[in-house]
């Protein structure tokens, strides 16, 4: 394989991959977070509203508060702002090592550059790899263990 074969093939896909998940995530992650933080501050100025006419204003804002709950779930389970943070680190880190091996920049300037570079890549992909499945295993603390 070529390194131009490898670029394109293999790197400017994860590079590809990488960034798009990195977006998903930040979208999912600032989208929640914005209608929890608007249900969460508007529940107690209609909590005020409510008077013995108003009884559906109860039921909204119970539902707020219910939304408010689910919406903090989500984000903690599907971990939307780690991901966004990780997979744009493991993005840019990746473009970090192609410019240098397109430059011919430290590490990537001796006879072994391409080799140096595939071995560089592939541990970041492997190490972020690594990161999602021991996240995936990872348990939650216990008050024990904190």
């Amino acid at each position: 394989m070529t390194p131009e074969e490898y670029i394109e093939a293999r790197l400017d896909q994860q590079i590809h991959w990488y960034s798009a998940k990195s977006r998903s995530n930040q979208i999912w992650f600032r989208a929640l977070r914005l209608i929890e933080i608007a249900f969460a501050s508007a529940s107690p100025f209609l909590v005020n509203q409510i008077t013995a006419d108003t009884a559906a204003l109860k039921i909204i804002v119970g539902s707020m508060g219910v939304c408010v709950a689910v919406i903090a779930g989500i984000v903690s389970l599907y971990r939307f702002q780690e991901n966004w943070i990780e997979y744009r680190a493991t993005a840019e880190s990746l473009k970090h090592e192609k410019f240098l091996f397109l430059t011919k920049s430290p590490p990537y300037e001796g006879e072994n550059s391409f080799h140096a570079f595939v071995s560089n890549v592939e541990s970041l992909i492997s190490k972020e790899n690594t990161n999602w499945s021991g996240a995936l295993r990872e348990k939650p603390k216990t008050k024990d263990q904190e």
